[in-house]
């Protein structure tokens, strides 16, 4: 116990004599000095005394389509730690497959007393989907904020990447590097930011390459946001000549490049290929990976905030904040090749 107090007193700068004082919970202690001594137990790794515990101020659910998209986990991190800096204690509810539906797992954070809810990439970015189910859970009570597709219906707010933007970005790049045949890979048509990324598309072929709407819709290619899908996409787009991909996700533009190998062609000399999302890890593949980085930090913290202030009761209008993403270049793009 001794070496315990001395090593906490050490960090917290004060006597162990004061230490003893607040794990004990004694009065006559300052209280930023008592705040003092509780960080240098959670820094340390010490738990703290039941008596001394912080008391949560409440739950908040946060639901994810799947955690396989390195994508989700590195958005709940960012949305955890946001979290449990304002004193709440989250709860993480995945889709899997065969599993909960995200309408199951919504009731079962309702059933449980959650806060809020924050969803990310949920129904209320396919355009199928009865939009009626946000109307009910508000009518519940329950305020909540959707990340990824907005859906001008739901009167919530909505944290976006500008999808738009980000693939006028990856073709600018791409032309400047003397592409022509540029392929899009993305996912079924039914989700918002699919479409977003389509009009982006099509007017930064337009724009940068004088390329007709009619053919600049031919170089795009639906299939899933999964790393199979991604080289079903990119291998129906070389069939077509593209010299360069730009793929919806990092995912998928993994199976570009896999889908170029399988022909022997070599990323970047034969293909160029560029991911979106800017996932952990994805600057380590080979070659590394150029991709649209989603700001994943501010759009998080904006997420959180945005609950926030739907719980403290000044609620922001409901709108879309939209983010601005950046175009990281890396070794997965260089030089159109020269033509026979």
């Amino acid at each position: 116990m001794t070496a315990r107090l001395a090593d906490i007193a050490a960090q917290a700068g004060v006597s162990e004599a004061t230490v003893s004082r607040v794990l004990n919970g004694k009065p006559g202690v300052a209280s930023a000095t008592r705040e003092s001594v509780l960080a240098a137990l959670d820094l340390l790794g010490y738990e703290r005394p039941a008596r001394l515990a912080k008391r949560s101020a409440g739950l908040v659910g946060l639901i994810t389509p799947e955690l396989e998209n390195p994508i989700f986990p590195a958005f709940a991190q960012v949305i955890c730690q946001a979290l449990t800096r304002q004193g709440y204690t989250p709860v993480l509810a995945t889709q899997t497959p065969g599993g909960s539906t995200e309408d199951e797992l919504t009731g079962m954070l309702v059933e449980r007393g959650v806060s809020g809810i924050i969803f990310v990439s949920g129904l209320h970015a396919d355009t199928s989907a009865d939009m009626e189910r946000y109307d009910r859970l508000r009518a519940s009570g329950v305020p909540f904020v959707l990340i990824n597709g907005y859906a001008p219906s739901v009167r919530a707010p909505f944290v976006s990447p500008d999808d738009r933007a980000a693939m006028r970005l990856a073709v600018t790049h791409l032309a400047s590097l003397g592409h022509r045949e540029i392929g899009l890979a993305l996912g079924p048509t039914r989700f918002v930011p699919v479409q977003r990324k389509m009009t982006g598309f099509v007017e930064g072929m337009t724009a940068e390459l004088g390329i007709a709407a009619g053919r600049a819709e031919e170089l795009i290619e639906h299939s899933l946001f999964t790393l199979e899908g991604g080289q079903a996409a990119a291998s129906a787009l070389l069939d077509r000549g593209c010299t360069a991909v730009i793929c919806a996700s990092d995912m998928m533009a993994l199976g570009a490049i896999r889908a170029a190998r399988q022909r022997g062609l070599a990323v970047p000399a034969d293909c160029s290929v560029i991911g979106f999302d800017d996932s952990p890890l994805i600057a380590f593949t080979d070659p590394p990976l150029t991709t649209i980085r989603q700001p994943v930090p501010a759009m998080g913290q904006a997420a959180v905030r945005a609950l926030l202030e739907e719980l403290g009761g000044t609620p922001a209008p409901p709108s879309e904040f939209v983010f601005l993403p950046e175009l990281v270049v890396r070794g997965s793009t260089a030089a159109a090749p020269a033509r026979g």
